[in-house]
């Protein structure tokens, strides 16, 4: 029998990787859920209820994984963890694998197969295996209200017999996933509402929501956006002119989130020390990049700080906030990509090696590390 572990997460990390109703449809295919106690609690999804839809609770993470064919996990796991499956056995996570590179290479070394969730490929049938897309829907929604509570005033229109109170202005910089649903909540919370990205495509999606577009629109910008619809990295002189517009404009904004990540590399800086000062007092800025260093400059990662009456928020992992969401979305992502590696005839895994979606995400494979955007880093 396919035996499927998920063991607890890090003390910092409240999210989890299956849900009761991913435990359901894993074990209606055939495949034992093996859960250690505890690991869905900062999730609410508690022990009773992973069991009622077919998990295995046991006391300890070896006992989860001792065995297993498949570890599902939300952070990338210890070496000593994976250790403990059985041999040529698979792992799901967010591994980041740009990232401390000899940890990577301990995991490869015990020569399970290592799948990034966050490689997954921009394609269309897999849109529900992409974890970026949906934890980003999350984190721009919740920035938007983190930014609201921090800016400490209305944010729609009020018409009062006392007067009128303005409506917050709202610049959200970077229309992604997260952009996208940063604008369209501020939208429903009555800000007036403007974006900026590098990406021609994206001036229909920002004006669609109601939201003015803001960017330099030369022909630079009109060749912007890559095959798999990343922005890509744009000339000196475009930055330039691109930040004299932004900084007119981000002198009488209330609230701004930015959100501009390209992946593997540190987050652009789209925000300068000069421009947060020119902003009002009671201003905020709620950085999305702070993992990456951020697109402020004057971002700390994990802190929110005031510099001369404007906050500065640089939180980390931002859907991690809404764990019950963010466990929930995720483990769908799991569940509808391994769901292609069962066999729902023989309920035993049956993976297609050369499938988009496995050569896309596969990290490392029999103790080597083989993804081409890492196999030659040093």
């Amino acid at each position: 029998m396919l035996t499927i572990a998920v063991t607890a997460e890090s003390a910092d990390e409240t999210r989890v990787a299956v849900s009761p109703e991913t435990v359901k449809k894993l074990t209606a295919m055939g495949a034992k859920v093996r859960v250690q106690s505890g690991a869905g609690a900062r999730s609410f999804f508690s022990d009773d209820a992973l069991r009622a839809q077919g998990a295995e609770i046991v006391g300890s993470a070896a006992e989860a994984l001792s065995g297993a064919d498949i570890l599902l996990k939300v952070r990338r796991p210890a070496a000593e963890e994976i250790a403990q499956l059985k041999s040529g056995a698979m792992v799901f996570s967010i591994l980041n694998p740009y990232d401390d590179r000899a940890g990577l290479e301990a995991l490869a070394g015990t020569k399970a197969s290592l799948f990034a969730m966050e490689f997954m490929p921009r394609i269309t049938r897999a849109q529900s295996m992409d974890v970026l897309s949906s934890q980003a829907n999350l984190a721009g929604y919740k920035a938007v209200v983190d930014g609201a509570s921090m800016f400490g005033q209305a944010l729609p229109m009020m018409m009062t017999a006392a007067g009128t109170v303005p409506a917050a202005k709202i610049f959200i910089m970077g229309v992604g996933v997260a952009g996208l649903q940063a604008i369209a909540t501020a939208r429903r919370l009555g800000g007036i509402v403007s974006a900026t990205d590098v990406r021609p495509a994206t001036k229909e999606q920002v004006q669609s929501l109601g939201a003015k577009f803001i960017a330099v629109e030369d022909d630079e910008f009109k060749q912007a956006q890559t095959a798999a619809g990343y922005a890509k990295a744009m000339s000196a002189e475009y930055q330039k002119k691109q930040a004299e517009l932004v900084a007119n404009h981000i002198k009488i904004q209330d609230i701004v989130i930015t959100t501009a990540l390209i992946p593997g590399r540190p987050a652009p800086r789209l925000i300068t020390k000069a421009m947060v000062e020119s902003m009002k007092p009671g201003s905020v800025i709620v950085d999305l990049a702070a993992e990456r260093g951020g697109n402020c400059e004057l971002t700390v990662p994990g802190q929110t700080t005031m510099v001369g009456g404007v906050r500065i928020a640089g939180p980390i992992t931002l859907a991690a906030t809404l764990p019950f969401n963010a466990s929930s979305l995720y483990a769908k992502n799991l569940l509808a990509f391994i769901e292609t590696m069962i066999d729902k005839k023989e309920k035993a895994l049956k993976v297609n090696w050369a499938d988009e979606t496995v050569t896309g995400t596969l990290v490392a494979k029999d103790g080597a590390i083989i993804h081409p955007n890492l196999a030659s880093a040093s």
